[in-house]
């Protein structure tokens, strides 16, 4: 009998983006496949350290079947081999990680079984594979090298940025070819017409059917938006979600103000922008993706 996974939060990772393979990476660009081959074969029985990822990913799985509408798979997706995936299943065993289901697609890229699978967020440590997925309309994020450690608190908490990520970049492409003063001006005067969608709305809705079963107050997800919009730009926003029915926890309306430090007072799992400065400004304080959008996205 087939495995229904509809009705469930979805999420596709890589193995670079879950696990520390800093290491076997390098000697796979500098040395080829069959060295790399080799040293994960040989290897594959010392268990691997913990990705950028991997605290998003401990606690997504931590909200598996603890409620039927609430259930979760995390679905591994891997340009390895089922050879030198072998040393990736060890790990997950190792950390005690209830992921179970994986594709190894032996170097080519993984992102059309996201699409196949029905994933409602891909993240992934290669960028190209990333962009493939968000031109396949799916919800996608290059995972950024950091150094920060995990937040303590069981709440899972997910911050995103609104232009080109939850909306589409209809707005952000105003102010990059006209100006600050255009863009002010449009926004003003489209305040009630809601915002077409951007890449990052399935996965947000898919949050948003867990929270709403629960009390705002003992929720496990908490979520924000964190935005260089200020006011009067944050009317649009407000009403765009309001006419699709989504439940934001937090909105941050920064005006330009760095993103990085407002982050980490939140206490974000991760951040998802599209813009380089702001996710490098993230990035030292909290496990941030990067969502590459092209024109391949515009609404």
């Amino acid at each position: 009998m087939a495995v229904d996974l509809a009705g469930k939060l979805r999420v596709g990772i890589s193995s670079r983006a879950l696990f520390e393979l800093g290491e076997s990476h390098a000697l796979f660009e500098t040395r080829g496949v069959e060295e790399y081959s080799s040293y994960q074969i040989a290897h594959e029985n010392e268990p691997l350290g913990e990705g950028v990822a991997f605290g998003l990913v401990k606690k997504l799985l931590a909200l598996k079947n603890q409620h039927e509408e609430s259930s979760v798979e995390v679905i591994l997706l891997s340009r390895n081999s089922a050879d030198t995936g072998l040393r990736i299943f060890n790990a997950i065993e190792h950390h005690g990680l209830n992921i179970t289901r994986a594709v190894f697609s032996r170097g080519e890229t993984p992102w059309k079984y996201a699409e196949a699978l029905g994933v409602h967020l891909f993240l992934s440590a290669d960028a190209g594979d990333v962009r493939l997925a968000l031109g396949a309309g799916i919800a996608a994020a290059t995972i950024l090298p950091s150094t920060v450690g995990d937040n303590p608190s069981p709440q899972l908490r997910i911050a995103f940025d609104g232009d080109a990520v939850v909306f589409s970049d209809e707005a952000e492409l105003i102010y990059k070819t006209r100006g600050l003063e255009a863009f002010i001006e449009h926004e003003r005067s489209k305040a009630n017409t809601p915002l077409a969608s951007g890449p990052f709305r399935p996965f947000l809705e898919a949050l948003h059917r867990i929270q709403r079963n629960t009390n705002p107050q003992d929720s496990p997800i908490r979520t924000a938006l964190v935005t260089a919009r200020n006011a009067p730009t944050h009317k649009r926003v407000i009403h765009t979600l309001r006419a699709w029915g989504v439940r934001i926890d937090e909105a941050v309306f920064l005006g330009g103000v760095e993103k990085g430090p407002v982050l980490k007072a939140f206490g974000a799992d991760i951040f998802f922008d599209d813009q380089a400065a702001h996710c490098d400004s993230a990035r030292q304080h909290v496990a941030t993706g990067h969502v590459p959008v092209t024109s391949v996205q515009r609404a």
